[in-house]
């Protein structure tokens, strides 16, 4: 019998499909899992590719580290949560991104109000 070899499509994860590979081929489940990493990283603009092979080096050991998926998953997540509210992360960019447009804005300014009289009063 001929197995099918199953391509990644990370635009649409057949989900019940890869499970069904990680139950019963472990390795070959992997092996698809870095391909559909590395067809989505191949596909960012080429100046972010060497900082998405990074990211992914970092979660990678995270997985290697962690006693068990859940602990993985965890491990995970805190890695996302720090990205966003560490300094320097998401909130400390969103943050600056305000600044300049606040900047910009032109201040109040003080006005003498002068009564407007009809002529002949």
């Amino acid at each position: 019998m001929i197995k099918k070899q199953i391509v990644p499509q990370p635009d649409r994860l057949d989900f019940e499909r890869w499970a069904r590979v990680a139950k019963e081929n472990p390795s070959q489940f992997e092996a698809m899992r870095r391909r559909a990493i590395e067809e989505v990283i191949s596909r960012a603009p080429q100046g972010q590719q060497q900082r998405l092979r990074g990211l992914q080096w970092r979660i990678d050991q995270e997985r290697r580290l962690a006693k068990n998926p859940l602990n993985a998953c965890i491990r995970i997540s805190r890695m996302m949560w720090e990205s966003v509210t560490a300094p320097g992360g998401l909130q400390d960019s969103l943050k600056r991104m305000e600044r300049p447009q606040q900047q910009t804005r032109q201040p109040s300014r003080m006005a003498e109000v002068v009564s407007l009289r009809s002529i002949g009063d």
